[in-house]
């Protein structure tokens, strides 16, 4: 597995965390991959051949496992950014759940972040997506 495909693997392991793809998360993986290199270059028939590809790897190993096995291809900065888009994928559909929290956790273990770092990203999603509706909580 190459660097571009275990980053592929992460975002759709986490999209797919539960066993399916929900029409949100489905669209925040393609946004996802869309417009950043070096998938924003490839043809539709090569994202359909990488997503088939990848789509055996998660249901030959599930979702932990392709994780895994993305993370030893990953270096420091591709798992920092990996994990950045796997936390955004999970807030496509609404706030977190906490089996997607755990899964976060499990991921961020799993690529070898810090949890300060983590955190970080965390708190940015919940800016990100936060209601423009409600008023803001303040502390």
């Amino acid at each position: 597995m190459d660097a571009p495909t275990a980053f592929a693997a992460v975002a759709l392991a986490a999209v797919s965390w539960d066993g399916a793809l929900t029409m949100a998360g489905t669209r925040a993986l393609r946004h996802a991959l869309d417009y950043r290199a070096p998938f924003k270059g490839r043809s539709d028939k090569e994202m359909i051949t990488l997503m088939d590809t990848l789509l055996q790897g998660l249901r030959a190993k599930g979702s932990i496992g392709l994780m895994e096995e993305a993370a030893s291809v990953l270096d420091d900065r591709q798992r920092h950014t990996a994990y950045a888009v796997a936390a955004e994928i999970m807030r496509s559909d609404g706030p977190l759940q906490d089996q997607e929290q755990k899964i976060l956790t499990d991921l961020a273990t799993t690529l070898r972040l810090d949890p300060e770092e983590t955190s970080k990203v965390l708190e940015v999603m919940d800016v990100l997506h936060a209601s423009i509706l409600e008023p803001a909580v303040s502390a």
